[in-house]
């Protein structure tokens, strides 16, 4: 492999391996010179973060093997360097007998190949910039010393000679993927102090932008060509090159005149996977909430520096001595630069020079930065080559805080919530659709059996009305015979008695009793007949019918009955799963449209709100809970709540406190003793579900007046206290902390909450700690203050507050900055209510209440509650006096 004095031209010299050398690929980022220290400096760069990783500056330098004139020329003189790179050190002679030793990150001799020094040098960021840092790889050094040949070089003829710039794009490209990821390319050269775009000639003078909070420059004139494959790159290179500026001088047939900057963006998507949640509602239902799609953009800046020269061995003069000038002055503001950074200077000279203004990231930023400093081994260019190792001595001492550069991926996010939404309103209907199919097959199943029941019953019946009908006409001629051979008998003795003219009086008697006999057998007779048909008649199943298979028939038929009730509570529980099904379907689709919650209390947990939360759907149609109550019945539903299956209790219980959710609703359920059962239930029963929906049921009734004073009325109050003593669920802790809060609102209720425990149970749950149950606790601390405080101005209270009666003080002012909104707000709410009366003011004082007063009149965010503050303070004299003994300035 030939080393190229000029930009991939004709060679001068030799760096070709020997065939028996055995390198071994050294990683760029493993060691840090002991004699190299890295001092910590703060980032000049404003898009600096707290999760920044540390990134020292790597110098590798790498020698040039003599060309044909110095060969000629230093015949007789040994080279002015001697390297030891398995020590990592370079041997700099002053003269025969005098050296000086310099240690690198890397030492790269004439025979190193292009591949050992991509791999050493720049693979490590290239790496980074797939990860997301900015990178930057520089090479530094005099002219003619090969930095042109090791960035810049194609390998159009020999690929093993390709330089930095071809094999880094090389890995990217094969790292990302053209379907979602993107690669573009910038090529840029500073002339005279000028940006020029090689891509685009005409634009020969791009403004530099700096961000004014990050600081980040960018160049939005300069051209962005997108990269697809890596011939397409390459034919970019060359188009470059034939614009770079180049001259011949004494040191380099072909020598670059300007500083070539490629700058590669590039942008990848990557995937932050989270755990599936499964839905409280119902734990059958499975949501798996989709990963979080994220956006690294990163950037790679190649510069190839233009050569330090002295004018006296260029030979530069007229423009090129002027484009000689330009090159140093740059250099040599970079070089101040680097100084200011390593010895951590208050002041780092970045705008001297549009270079440094380009480079402020790759030096004390966020990038990870490689240099790669080039040299030469005659000894007439002793003291340029001194003057380029102690530039990359002094820049092993630049840190800089590595930083990853991402942000989400809104619009892919949506996209496959939009996809997640539409699977599960399929699935949704496929299961409808099944639910349906299976209750019309049991309801046909129902009406089929409850007809064969009927037509046999009624079969059965006309049998045994046949039967009683001939049995009576059997009976009835028997007892006409009876009569008439009775009737037949008397005449002949009749005319027996005329003929021989004596009757005697016994046989007269019993006469008369057989004829009295047979008329009550008669009567009997004719009773019994009745009996039969009102049987018949009246379908009776009383079971006293003279045959069995009667009494056989009505138990039958009241076993139907039984199942078929069991039926219709069965389809009942179905109806209430679908639209139960129907609603966490509508729920999650408002979830995913608005990103915010329901607002009243239901079965599945929702937060508390005096307001319904989109109760009828898009098309205008009816809620689903109110529809199953129209189709089923609000009695049914309640009678639900006292079955003996504990799963058709809990479900009854969160249809009825979804039910109560909504305003119109209330009053029915309390009309037709729901409330009185939701009491009963959270009396009789353990189970934390039952208790917790009918907490929630509760708290959405209390909502309306007349239902907090039955609520009141009925012992509500003490169920509340003893389930909140009793319940350690922070989701039963806030159903019941929000039903009381909402009671708190009722200013007729403030003596009975307090006799019953209402605001000592309230407080009892901050135990729990959960932020939402101290959100209900400190909405109802609120409330309460409020009426007390509107109770005081109207003279129907006087006195301090219950609230301080019942210690509640000290936990409102600790809480009274708490970081949660919700919290803070209210308790702010809180103590400007309590501090409205005098009576109050001399406790706030001494707990500590005054200091959170005057925060609230000077930082709260909200408007109203700071005026109301600031306004309270300034009324009250004892406030007043006080804040003047003090010194608060208010």
């Amino acid at each position: 492999m030939a080393m190229a004095s000029s930009r991939n031209g004709a060679v001068r010299g030799s760096m070709r391996p020997s065939s028996g050398s055995n390198l071994r690929s050294s990683s760029f980022k493993s060691r840090i010179p002991s004699s190299a220290p890295a001092p910590r400096r703060s980032s000049t760069s404003a898009s600096l973060g707290d999760n920044g990783v540390p990134g020292r500056v790597r110098v590798a330098v790498r020698l040039r093997p003599r060309n044909a004139d110095e060969s000629v020329a230093d015949a007789d003189f040994a080279d002015c360097v001697e390297l030891q790179p398995e020590l990592k050190r370079l041997k700099l002679r002053k003269n025969n007998w005098d050296t000086e030793t310099y240690e690198f990150d890397e030492v790269l001799t004439e025979a190193a190949s292009q591949k050992r020094v991509y791999e050493v040098v720049a693979k490590p960021v290239v790496e980074s910039v797939l990860e997301g840092y900015n990178g930057t790889v520089m090479a530094y050094g005099q002219t003619g010393t090969g930095k042109t040949f090791t960035l810049g070089r194609l390998g159009d003829e020999d690929t093993a000679a390709r330089g930095i710039m071809v094999r880094s794009m090389e890995d990217i490209i094969a790292a990302t993927s053209l379907d979602t990821d993107s690669v573009s390319v910038s090529y840029l050269q500073l002339y005279m102090e000028t940006i020029q775009d090689l891509l685009d000639p005409s634009n020969d003078n791009i403004a530099i932008v700096e961000d004014p909070k990050t600081g980040d420059v960018s160049l939005p004139g300069a051209t962005h060509v997108e990269i697809r494959n890596q011939q397409n790159f390459l034919e970019l290179l060359q188009l470059g090159e034939t614009h770079r500026v180049a001259a011949n001088t004494k040191l380099n047939t072909e020598s670059s005149r300007s500083h070539a900057i490629l700058m590669v963006h590039v942008k990848r998507s990557v995937v932050d996977n989270e755990d599936p949640v499964s839905n409280e509602m119902d734990n059958s239902s499975h949501f798996v909430r989709p990963s979080k799609p994220l956006v690294r953009r990163s950037k790679l800046v190649l510069v190839d520096l233009a050569g330090s020269e002295r004018v006296h061995k260029s030979g530069s003069e007229g423009h090129m001595l002027e484009e000689a000038k330009s090159i140093n002055l740059s250099l040599s503001a970079l070089g101040k630069c680097i100084n200011a950074i390593a010895e951590n200077s208050p002041h780092v000279p970045l705008r001297d020079s549009k270079l440094t203004r380009l480079l402020r990231d790759s030096f004390g930023g966020t990038a990870r930065t490689s240099l790669i400093v080039t040299i030469g081994p005659s000894p007439r260019h002793r003291g340029e080559t001194t003057s380029t190792i102690l530039f990359g001595q002094r820049a092993m001492k630049v840190e800089n805080m590595l930083k990853i550069k991402e942000e989400f991926d809104y619009k892919s996010l949506s996209k496959k919530l939009e996809v997640q939404l539409d699977k599960v309103i399929a699935e949704n209907e496929r299961q409808l659709k099944a639910f349906d199919d299976d209750v019309e097959r049991i309801n046909r199943q129902a009406q089929n059996r409850i007809s064969e029941v009927e037509k046999s019953f009624a079969e059965a019946l006309e049998k045994e009305k046949l039967k009683c009908q001939m049995e009576y006409m059997e009976s009835v001629k028997k007892l006409e015979e009876k009569l008439i051979s009775s009737q037949r008998n008397h005449e002949n003795g009749k005319r027996n008695g005329e003929v021989n003219g004596v009757i005697t009086a016994s046989e007269f008697t019993r006469l008369k009793e057989s004829l009295e006999n047979e008329i009550r057998l008669r009567k009997t007779a004719e009773e019994e007949v009745s009996k039969v048909k009102s049987q018949s008649t009246l379908k009776t199943r009383s079971g006293e019918g003279e045959d069995a298979g009667i009494s056989r028939l009505q138990k039958l038929l009241e076993d139907e009955a039984l199942q078929k009730k069991k039926l219709e509570e069965e389809v009942t529980i179905l109806r209430s799963q679908l639209v139960q099904l129907t609603f966490e379907a509508d729920q999650m689709r408002r979830c995913l449209d608005r990103g915010a919650p329901g607002n009243s209390f239901s079965g599945t947990d929702s937060l508390p709100s005096r307001h319904s939360q989109a109760r009828e759907s898009v098309n205008g149609q009816k809620a689903p809970f109110a529809t199953l109550c129209e189709q089923v019945g609000l009695q049914k539903i309640l009678q639900l709540l006292e079955s003996d299956d504990a799963n058709i209790r809990i479900h009854a219980v969160k249809v009825v406190a979804n039910l109560a959710a909504e305003e119109a609703n209330q009053e029915k359920i309390v009309e037709a003793g729901g409330l009185t059962s939701l009491l009963m239930l959270l009396r009789s029963y353990e189970d934390e579900t039952v208790r917790r929906v009918a907490a929630g049921a509760l708290a959405n009734l209390a909502m309306n007046e007349v239902s907090q004073q039955l609520i009141v009325d009925q012992g509500g109050i003490s169920l509340l206290s003893l389930t909140a003593a009793d319940a350690e669920d922070p989701q039963t802790l806030r159903m019941v902390a929000g039903a009381i809060a909402n009671l708190c609102g009722n200013d007729k209720l403030q003596a009975r909450l307090w006799s019953d425990g209402g605001i000592k149970a309230l407080l009892g749950m901050v135990r729990c700690g959960h932020p939402d149950v101290l959100a209900q606790v400190a909405r109802g601390i609120a409330n309460f203050a409020k009426c007390e405080s509107r109770a005081t101005t109207q003279g129907v209270k006087s006195g301090r507050s219950l609230l301080i009666e019942d210690g509640a003080l000290p936990w409102i002012v600790q809480h009274a900055n708490d970081e949660a909104a919700p919290i803070r707000r209210h308790i702010e709410l809180a103590l400007c209510h309590l501090a409205q009366h005098e009576v109050n003011a001399k406790e706030m004082i001494s707990g500590g209440a005054l200091w959170e007063l005057v925060r609230i009149s000077k930082e709260c965010s909200r408007e109203d509650i700071r005026s109301l503050a600031h306004r309270t303070l300034s009324s009250s004299p004892v406030f007043r006096s006080e804040i003047r003994r003090l010194g608060i300035q208010f």
